[in-house]
């Protein structure tokens, strides 16, 4: 039946149960809080606690409910006690109430919907008084405007639903404003936009497309939701064929936007995609890339050995969290475990897995909202994403460039570097302008000027700047956007990809250049691994660097002649020291500059690097199986999105 990942739903099992009973050795005597190890949370200890309870019991009860109420390990008691002490004002491991921290608003949702789903085997068997104590509890989201404008609306609907369904205090005019709300995010072919700003990540799927369906579910959203089904089931099912495009063969997620030490929560869109009995991807297709997901972080460690899902990637590396992530955050990843919540007996459990699209064939794919050309090498599995159109900011802003929104590439085997310096200095993925000082320009507020499209055999996007430097103001707030600071205008570049297999080719132009600019750089991809760190080969025009799972390139192709390693340590939850190849111009040239850059598996599956011809203003492009392609550039002079 998993011919692709060899999971089967009792590997799931066995995982969920594992997650579960490690959660007991961090709880609290009567069980309503969950600590694990590590230091404080950015919310402080209460929020921890809350959070551990909150996010394992969405896996408890996805358990219950996929068992038809079995309960071997005697979750519906344990988590019932929590509920008990949690919601007593009087216990010693009380939980904080919503209108005491706001994080508590996201973590009752959790509550109040896994409360609805296991409703026979929990809900109905507590006691009177605790059931009043938990709609007193969750009370407090009714007539509460402070619910940011984001997925959080979802948190708010959710629990006013619940509240509904139980003869609670709730407000439909609320309730079909969370849905508006919703509404406004809905971007072109199924994608939503996390908010007013250009945010598209994870969030996406595993909050943006996760809460209608599961919401449509609950006892209290029926007559809200019939109107709506069809229109969600289609965003969803139109979604997915753009998602299950971003997963590597060998599972990895891609490594792109916030809150990524929630792993494996990647994988809750396809099972939502099975709930939903979507149209375009078959339930053995949807089970494969969940599967994938999941056995991706299994295999690397992910949890650890004590069965406790740490802040970190693969291991443990706290710089990869938030400002708002404690040491129970990372049970978010639970999210990812929605399947087990179907039985055993349902299609996406007894369909054959079939392979991913890069399992299968060359990727080659346009994804028009967040301004995205894909490319998946079926030699390597990796998939590769240029980004013309996100920068979690809105157009016209000044901030630094985000390292997890920002870059100009992202993949599914490499990390964008994290470290103090990616905040306020960008060098992998980038185009930058540099001062004497070494300040490096900054392009968030980019207009995307070139939708992406199929051009002779190639994708091409692109995107103009209105570049800056920015001295950035300290802070300990850190939700995945850029630094706000003091901004300086650099000048205005214009970006143009052609991407085709594993090679970019990269156009680039600056104009209306301020004095201060002294050169134009290039970074290519960051490529990471312990000890001494990926090996490098710099000649004129040309930077190889090579680690045992990858191999990355940029090439001079065109007024871009000097080179150089960039090393970054500590900045990649990946291995202790990150290299990149650099590539730079002799003062700021007028006119259109090129390079080619690279990402691969290894140097075997690179196919030969594209050759360039700038004349006048068209690019001419010869790849390496003797197809060409030709794309008109803005003319010198003219304005940066003209022909």
């Amino acid at each position: 039946m998993s011919p692709c990942t060899g999971w089967t739903r009792e590997d799931w099992a066995v995982l969920t149960d594992r997650l579960l009973l490690a959660a007991r050795e961090h709880a609290s005597a009567g069980h309503a809080r969950i600590t694990f190890p590590g230091p404080e949370g950015g919310y402080g200890r209460d929020v921890d606690g809350l959070e551990g309870f909150a996010r394992t019991f969405l896996l408890a009860g996805f358990r219950l409910a996929g068992e038809r109420g079995a309960d071997p390990l005697g979750l519906a008691d344990w988590y019932a006690a929590g509920i008990a002490a949690g919601t007593d004002p009087s216990a010693p491991d009380r939980w904080v109430r919503l209108d005491e921290k706001p994080q508590a608003k996201v973590e009752a949702a959790s509550i109040a919907l896994i409360l609805d789903l296991t409703r026979p085997w929990l809900w109905d068997r507590l006691d009177p008084a605790v059931q009043a104590r938990v709609v007193d509890y969750l009370a407090p989201a009714v007539g509460d405007d402070t619910y940011p404008q984001i997925n959080w609306v979802w948190f708010r609907l959710v629990v006013q639903t619940f509240l509904r369904s139980v003869g609670g205090p709730h407000d439909l005019a609320e309730m079909r404003a969370d849905l508006s709300a919703h509404d406004s995010f809905v971007r072109a072919d199924g994608w939503l936009a996390d908010g007013p700003e250009r945010a598209f990540d994870h969030y996406t799927g595993w909050a943006l497309h996760l809460y209608p369906t599961l919401w449509a579910r609950m006892s209290g959203a029926a007559d809200l939701a019939v109107e709506r089904a069809e229109r969600n089931r289609a965003q969803l099912d139109r979604f997915l064929t753009d998602a299950i495009a971003l997963v590597g063969a060998d599972g990895g997620p891609l490594v792109q936007g916030r809150s990524l030490v929630y792993r494996f929560a990647a994988a809750a869109p396809f099972w939502v995609g099975a709930m939903a009995e979507v149209r375009s991807l078959t339930p053995g297709a949807l089970r494969r890339a969940a599967s994938g997901i999941v056995r991706h972080f299994a295999d690397h460690g992910a949890p650890d050995d004590d069965g406790v899902l740490t802040l970190g990637w693969h291991g443990t590396w706290p710089r990869l969290a938030q400002s708002y992530s404690g040491p129970s955050s990372p049970c978010w990843a639970t999210k990812g475990m929605l399947g087990l919540a179907l039985p055993a007996d349902h299609p996406v459990w007894t369909a054959v897995e079939e392979p991913l699209p890069v399992e299968v064939a060359d990727v080659r794919r346009t994804i028009a909202a967040p301004g995205w050309i894909v490319s998946g090498t079926r030699s390597d599995g990796v998939v590769r994403v240029v980004n013309h159109g996100t920068d979690h900011a809105v157009p016209g802003a000044r901030s630094t460039d985000s390292p997890l929104y920002t870059r100009l590439g992202y993949a599914t085997s490499t990390f964008p570097l994290l470290d103090e310096d990616a905040w306020t200095t960008p060098i992998d993925q980038s185009v930058v302008l540099v001062d004497p000082a070494g300040r490096r320009s900054h392009r968030t507020g980019m207009t995307l000027d070139v939708e992406p499209r199929e051009v002779d055999g190639a994708l091409l996007a692109g995107s103009t700047a209105s570049v800056h430097w920015v001295d950035a103001e300290p802070t300990t707030h850190r939700h995945g956007s850029g630094l706000d600071g003091t901004a300086t205008r650099a000048g205005v570049l214009s970006v143009r990809s052609l991407l085709r297999g594993s090679w970019e080719v990269r156009l680039v132009r600056a104009d209306d250049v301020a004095p201060d600019a002294v050169a134009l750089e290039v970074g290519g991809w960051a490529l990471v691994s312990d000890g001494a760190g990926p090996a490098a080969q710099v000649a004129d025009g040309e930077v190889r660097v090579t680690t045992d799972g990858g191999h990355a390139v940029v090439l001079d192709r065109g007024g871009l002649p000097d080179a150089r390693v960039a090393t970054r340590r500590d900045a990649s939850p990946l291995g202790d020291v990150a290299r990149v190849g650099v590539l730079a111009s002799r003062g700021v040239p007028a006119g259109w500059l090129a390079c080619a850059v690279a990402l691969a598996g290894s140097r075997d599956t690179l196919e030969a690097a594209p050759a360039v011809e700038l004349i006048d203003s068209r690019a001419l492009v010869a790849w390496a199986d003797g197809s060409t392609t030709a794309v008109d550039l803005p003319r010198p002079g003219s304005a940066p999105g003209e022909i």
